[in-house]
């Protein structure tokens, strides 16, 4: 493995931030194909930043008993936004950016926007394939799934189906996706795949050897490694829409308690998911019902809900 440190920058807080990249270089001079795992964009999403070390100590391992097996090169940015890591932020501090907000800039005005110019140039210049790791927002817990734009659907959506996630969630293509790390890779035709999964401040330990086992077995498909034991029994994902997804929301404001503890199941019409309570007297404001059959792949966790807010969402497919 080879560690470098791709840029170095000033910062207005003490140490330098840098971008640190992991290579597992192909065991001959010409590299089948390369690919790039990103962790850590958003400081919160700690999920990522532990695929990473996963991917790296097994990687590690193969390297020392089976160093034929590295067909292509192999690239792991672990830990790609170290200010908001290590702030447990969303958001870079002091500057309030969020540089999966900040990808594709012609004229990077600031140090987060110079900090997300250099790692994406150099994620497209070694890069064939990419893979973007993120975990959820404190409010609402995900099954392992992955999110990709209709317009990039074709190419990507059968390399999901690769991956051992839960669900692949097709989406309309929208301005605001235009500024992420994902768009801005796929338009410069490195095809990649953003997976989300559990909940930001949390490792979910199975979410995350779920989706490592998946990455062995995408990068096998990919002939960058060629494994003598490829990981087994990968689940197909369920392929879905927008118009095939129920979102459930709250009618009241209040305290959400759910039956299940984490999404990831299925449900059949009229089930109770859970209900919402008047912080103040005790009543019970709303009971929730399943207003549909089908896969229960997001759950609220955060417990303080207000008219509209999101608490659950369902896959109307088997």
């Amino acid at each position: 493995m080879q560690t470098q440190t791709i840029a170095s920058f000033k910062s207005p807080a003490g140490p330098p931030l840098q971008i640190v990249k992991q290579t597992f270089a192909a065991c001959k001079p010409k590299a089948t194909r390369r690919i790039s795992f990103i962790g850590g964009l958003h400081g919160d999403e700690l999920e990522g930043v532990y695929l990473c070390a996963q991917l790296i100590r097994i990687l590690q391992g193969l390297k020392e008993t089976e160093p034929e097996a590295f067909l292509g090169d192999i690239h792991i940015y672990p830990a790609s936004n170290p200010q908001s890591i290590s702030n447990g932020s969303r958001m870079w501090p002091f500057y309030s950016v969020d540089i999966n907000r900040a990808m594709g800039k012609e004229d990077a005005d600031s140090l987060p926007d110079e900090f997300a110019d250099c790692l994406l140039k150099d994620i497209v210049k070694h890069s064939d394939y990419a893979v973007d790791f993120h975990g959820s927002n404190l409010q609402l817990h995900e099954v392992p799934q992955i999110r990709i734009l209709e317009e990039f659907s074709r190419k990507l959506v059968p390399l999901a189906a690769l991956s051992n996630v839960d669900l692949v969630w097709v989406h309309p293509s929208a301005g605001v996706f235009e500024t992420t790390l994902g768009y801005n890779l796929n338009v410069r035709k490195v095809q990649t795949l953003v997976i989300e999964t559990g909940i930001c401040l949390r490792i979910h330990q199975d979410y995350c050897d779920q989706i490592c086992r998946g990455m062995l077995n995408f990068m096998q498909h990919l002939k960058i490694l060629k494994l003598s034991n490829p990981p087994e029994n990968m689940q197909t994902p369920r392929l879905v829409k927008p118009s095939e997804v129920t979102l459930i929301t709250s009618n009241h404001a209040g305290l959400f308690t759910s039956k299940f503890d984490r999404p990831g199941i299925h449900v059949q019409l009229g089930e109770k998911l859970g209900e919402i309570t008047h912080p103040l007297n005790g009543s019970i404001l709303d009971e929730i019902f399943a207003p549909s059959e089908g896969f229960l792949f997001t759950l609220r966790k955060h417990p303080l809900v207000y008219p509209g807010a999101p608490v659950a969402r369902i896959a109307n497919v088997d």
